[in-house]
């Protein structure tokens, strides 16, 4: 076991542990331990979604898609930061708007029927679920590295752990967290980089004549073809990574968090400087992986390349800087899985517990006990399903998670949104559809049966999904009602930013 390691992981692990004990006194009321009573500013918000985004594919899986496959790695960076786009101009604003403590409570103000409000609750857990799994895959490989352990004990380790984090403090806990790991993340990419370059002295040129060189793309390593087969694959994911930022419950639950829709527009915007200032980061850092580990020393490590960014650490670094890069990395699955853990916790004890099962009877103390009872099941069911994707690209599981989103959850927020017409069998009908087809394509593509020459789905599934929408809405042949149009109202007004009549 490495010492430097060893006390590296021991500063995050204690430093979180302080801020969950801090949290957990603040985090004795529903409100509290929900949205953390909607205390945070838009920037302090925007560093938590940051935070809540920025996850260990990005870190660890895109750095080694990008020194393995040059241009068509870059691919999943740029559709990670464009979704941001998406998510500020069509959707921050009227969940903040319309949710109180969950997503499903953003369609049940349009369509009040108990319903959707199970349909859309089991849609966040189950992406939630999908989604931790890469985050635990990454955090089984580190903390591997970092303990000497073997990869089951690490999964175990780190899923024990991030459950505690939201057992003890919710959302208190969980933003602060993602916050702290944003500036540490930030602060150590940007180290890293600034090593890199050094190590090259400043020369640019140099480094991207080396990269090519060492790669076995030689001058096409800048050229689109070498991940994908044809363009149909490039826009699919490009489709799924735009639109799934919109669909995934735990970056959508972080713009309840703060008091109306100026904060959340700030809290979108922070988050977008922050991604797109990283992912840049992270493209030098894959350039300079290639050019200064080489292909061969790559491949015999780690032919996944999830660890290409801590290889490339302890080349210009050695054992101090590569112990800093774990650390940052441990804290930006902390960071994650405790989001992701907590918009699963949120849709079992608020949507299918206080709502469903409960029928809004249920005490501060009892739904909270039902809350961090929910956080243990699911991160235990989290740690388990992870056990054996060890050899798996965590980028590549990510990416399926934004097909699902995209085509289910984005679908039925944007009609809901924005379409008059749009009704209840409409609703179930686009959750169904665009849900069941990402699923099916996923299964058919060449990570599944091999049937369809696609491993990314979402050209097919996202069209579905609003075709679905669409089909049932027209074939209900419903009115729109009194509901649809003051829903209609309140998407497009804020209350809180008009101004008071004399």
């Amino acid at each position: 076991m490495n010492v430097t390691y060893l006390v590296f992981f021991a500063i995050i692990l204690i430093g979180t542990l302080v801020i969950t004990h801090w949290a957990a006194a603040r985090s004795r009321t529903t409100h509290q331990f929900y949205v953390v009573s909607g205390s945070l500013t838009g920037f302090q918000n925007g560093l938590a979604i940051a935070g809540d985004y920025i996850s260990s594919a990005s870190f660890l899986g895109i750095t080694g898609l990008i020194a393995f496959y040059g241009y068509d790695g870059f691919l999943y960076a740029t559709g990670f930061l464009i979704s941001y786009v998406v998510l500020l101009l069509w959707v921050a604003e009227p969940v903040q708007r319309l949710g109180t403590y969950s997503v499903a409570d953003v369609v049940y103000e349009r369509f009040p029927k108990r319903g959707i409000r199970v349909m859309v609750a089991i849609s966040s857990i189950l992406i939630s679920i999908l989604y931790m799994i890469p985050q635990l895959v990454a955090s089984g490989l580190l903390v591997r590295l970092l303990l000497g352990v073997d990869y089951t004990a690490s999964v175990w380790i780190i899923g024990i752990l991030m459950t505690l984090y939201v057992v003890s403090g919710g959302m208190v806990a969980t933003s602060w967290v993602q916050i702290i790991k944003t500036v540490l993340l930030m602060g150590g990419t940007l180290l890293v980089v600034l090593i890199l370059l050094s190590w090259v002295n400043w020369n640019i040129p140099q480094l991207i004549h080396d990269a090519k060189t060492q790669s076995p793309h030689g001058e096409s390593f800048f050229y689109p073809g070498h991940l994908f087969d044809h363009s149909m694959e490039k826009a699919s994911l490009t489709l799924s990574l735009i639109l799934g930022t919109s669909g995934l419950p735990h970056i959508l639950l972080r713009f309840l968090t703060v008091k109306n829709a100026k904060e959340a527009r700030m809290s979108a915007m922070s988050a977008t400087w922050g991604i797109g200032l990283f992912y840049l980061m992270a493209l030098v850092l894959g350039v300079g992986t290639i050019a200064i580990v080489g292909w061969d020393s790559l491949v015999s490590s780690d032919p996944s390349g999830n660890l290409a960014a801590l290889l490339l650490a302890e080349v210009v670094g050695g054992d101090f800087l590569v112990a800093f890069v774990m650390a940052v990395a441990f804290a930006t699955i902390i960071a994650v899985v405790t989001g992701l853990i907590f918009a699963a916790t949120s849709a079992f004890s608020y949507d299918l517990y206080h709502h469903i099962w409960k029928r809004e009877q249920t005490g501060v103390k009892e739904l909270l006990l039902v809350a961090r009872s929910g956080a243990v099941a699911i991160g235990l069911i989290s740690i388990i399903l992870s056990i054996e994707m060890e050899g798996v690209n965590v980028a590549f599981l990510v990416s399926m998670t934004f097909a699902i989103a995209a085509s289910s959850m984005f679908p039925l927020l944007i009609l809901t949104f924005y379409w008059k017409r749009f009704n209840i069998i409409g609703a179930y009908s686009t959750l169904l559809t665009g849900f069941v087809a990402a699923i099916l394509f996923i299964f058919l593509g060449t990570e599944g049966a091999g049937i369809l020459p696609l491993s990314n789905p979402a050209i097919f599934s996202v069209p579905l999904g609003f075709l679905g929408g669409l089909i049932g809405t027209l074939w209900a042949k419903q009115k729109p009602s009194y509901n649809d149009e003051s829903f209609m109202l309140r998407v497009h007004i804020d209350k809180q930013e008009v101004p008071p009549h004399d």
